[in-house]
């Protein structure tokens, strides 16, 4: 059986939380391997309903989670949610969840300087969330990044902080904000230590076992293709490499052990934050998407940019992402809808263009070109086959499997974990 890798083909959002719940179940140990916590998934599990940034959905159906380093973890968050979990009923411990020992940490003055550049950019902001991602990032990049395994040696923890204060603080005294100062940073650090460092380990080594001895492994990605720092709409995106690719550099495993990439997608599209969008609708359809779909972000709670489905954007993601298969989300929010509109390609300044282009001028100048499909009077919601569909749906999505390059292998039709249909068991390879 093959292992599985999760990940958003558009600007994440997607559902990507109902149907990592729905593989999670059917595996042995859920990965999750770059992001913060400015991802968020949501679980729906009995009367419980789980909001999780940091934690695998694999812990919530009481398989192992483990926590790669290619995740920037910031500890308060990482505590508060176990917490928030545990007060619903759901223990979190070192049996359950591992922590990669080389994962770097976010400290708060990684959130300070996040905030500090956005209110510098004005009119310019990237959307960040505020949450200390980036410069974490690029901390680790840097070498200066204090990771959880430098927590059980102190006098390598209060170098290290030495180095991080004097870059940190340089920068928030040059941005107006308040600096930090290293006793109080090192002090909490410490005082963590005992209540971290127990679910730290060489996560590399037990992935490697889980391989041999032929468990389910199931890798879960955060945000989407297109919030990819290398693909996508840069400098609108998100700090890590969101692709099924990094789920062997951001977990210690080998690229051959990635198995089945599994892209989900809207049936329609949304964004948070800034950044271009060619099929954002500002009329009475795109307000009328955002309410049925019940688009807020998991994380900042704002509201989310709707749209028509962009289906040379998510072709773009296949190809980048390593695409095998596609799950359709929210199909029943299009229900009723007279007509229904599929970007195929963009007008650039008057060309014609079927990929979005590179350069922030020409994306924020890209006009879509659609393909116009009729909608469909009947309800798909809750439907579990095909043969439950109005005709016009199932056209809907066999033209986007064509646009897309990509086969639609599950469908989900309900915000309910079992109102999926299944054309393809991902874990089968």
């Amino acid at each position: 059986m093959a292992n599985v890798a999760v990940i958003g083909a558009q600007w994440g959002d997607e559902g990507k939380g109902k149907v990592v719940d729905w593989l999670a179940s059917r595996a042995d140990v859920v990965v999750r391997f770059q992001g913060g916590h400015n991802a968020g998934h949501t679980l729906v599990v009995g009367n419980q309903t789980y909001k999780l940034s940091l934690l695998p959905s694999g812990v919530v159906r009481g398989k192992l989670g483990v926590i790669g380093n290619g995740v920037v973890l910031d500890p308060e968050h990482l505590l508060s949610e176990i917490a928030k979990v545990g007060a619903q009923g759901l223990k979190v411990t070192p049996e359950n969840l591992r922590i990669a020992e080389n994962v770097p940490l976010i400290l708060p003055l990684h959130p300070a300087l996040d905030k500090a550049r956005e209110a510098a950019r004005g009119e310019a902001k990237i959307g960040t969330t505020g949450r200390g991602i980036g410069p974490a990032y690029e901390d680790k990049v840097a070498r200066r990044a204090i990771r959880l395994c430098d927590l059980a040696e102190p006098e390598v923890l209060s170098r290290k902080l030495d180095e991080l204060l004097l870059h940190h603080n340089t920068l928030l005294k040059g941005l107006g904000a308040p600096t930090f100062e290293k006793q109080a940073l090192l002090d909490r650090l410490l005082e963590l230590a005992p209540l971290l460092l127990p679910f730290a380990e060489a996560v590399w080594d037990r992935l490697d076992d889980a391989a041999r001895t032929g468990k389910r492994v199931l890798f879960e990605g955060a945000q989407a293709v297109m919030l990819d720092v290398d693909h996508g709409t840069y400098p609108y995106v998100t700090s890590s490499n969101t692709v099924a690719g990094n789920a062997a550099a951001g977990s210690g495993v080998g690229p051959g052990r990635i198995g089945y990439v599994l892209g989900i997608a809207k049936a329609y599209t949304t964004r948070v934050g800034s950044g271009p969008f060619p099929t954002e609708l500002h009329d009475d359809t795109g307000r009328l998407l955002g309410e049925r779909g019940h688009e807020f972000g998991t994380v900042t709670g704002r509201p989310r940019r709707c749209g028509w489905f962009d289906a040379a954007m998510v072709r773009q993601a296949v190809k980048v992402g390593g695409v095998d298969g596609l799950v359709l989300t929210k199909l029943d929010v299009l229900d009723g809808l007279p007509m229904l509109r599929i970007c195929t390609g963009y007008r650039v300044k008057g060309e014609l263009m079927k990929r979005l282009p590179t350069s922030m001028a020409a994306q924020a100048a890209a006009e879509p070109v659609y393909e116009d499909i009729p909608g469909w009077s009947g309800s798909t919601r809750g439907a579990r086959s095909y043969a439950e569909l109005p005709a016009e749906a199932v056209k809907y999505i066999r033209r986007i499997e064509e646009l897309v390059e990509a086969p639609v292998v599950l469908l989900s039709t309900s915000p309910e974990r079992d109102d999926t249909i299944v054309l393809r068991d991902p874990f089968a390879g």
